[in-house]
């Protein structure tokens, strides 16, 4: 079903974006980088929290970038990752499918700078062995994603 969502995203936006689906998993940032044959920073991870004051949202960040906490409480406040239990049940995808496209509801969408070291991402697509391939300004554009600086500085 999930899987579905992020077809129909793409669909009410007119949005020609392949979704590729592959035999092997790709539910880890380790699986996807060997399964595209990139390197793990070009896989675009997508994680749920849940801030102090009650609100969920996503962010999406490379895929080997790690969460800075001091940016991350200058920009959010407090938060905490949703446990594995409840990401399915607020974005509507399995872990290791969850993407910002097709949500069970509407979350904000943050976006990691991170991610805009390349020219092309690979987030998955709602299944834990499917993706997209997007550039990161095109990503900001069809999420209605907001530019955050959260995540620790690569050298």
């Amino acid at each position: 079903m999930s899987l579905e969502s992020v077809k129909a995203f793409f669909a009410a936006r007119q949005a020609d974006i392949a979704i590729i689906e592959l035999d092997v998993s790709t539910a880890t940032v380790a699986e996807a980088a060997a399964a595209h044959g990139v390197e793990p920073g070009r896989i675009a991870k997508t994680l749920a929290f849940r801030l102090s004051d009650g609100r969920e949202v996503i962010l999406v960040a490379r895929g080997d970038a790690r969460i800075d906490n001091r940016k991350f409480k200058d920009a959010f406040g407090k938060g905490k990752m949703l446990p594995p239990e409840e990401v399915e049940a607020i974005t509507g995808h399995p872990v290791g499918g969850v993407c910002p496209f097709g949500l069970a509801r509407e979350l904000p969408i943050y976006l990691d700078v991170s991610i805009q070291a390349f020219d092309e991402v690979l987030p998955a697509a709602g299944a834990v062995h499917s993706a997209v391939r997007i550039s990161p300004g095109r990503l900001g554009d069809i999420t209605a994603g907001q530019w955050v600086d959260v995540c620790q500085a690569f050298a």
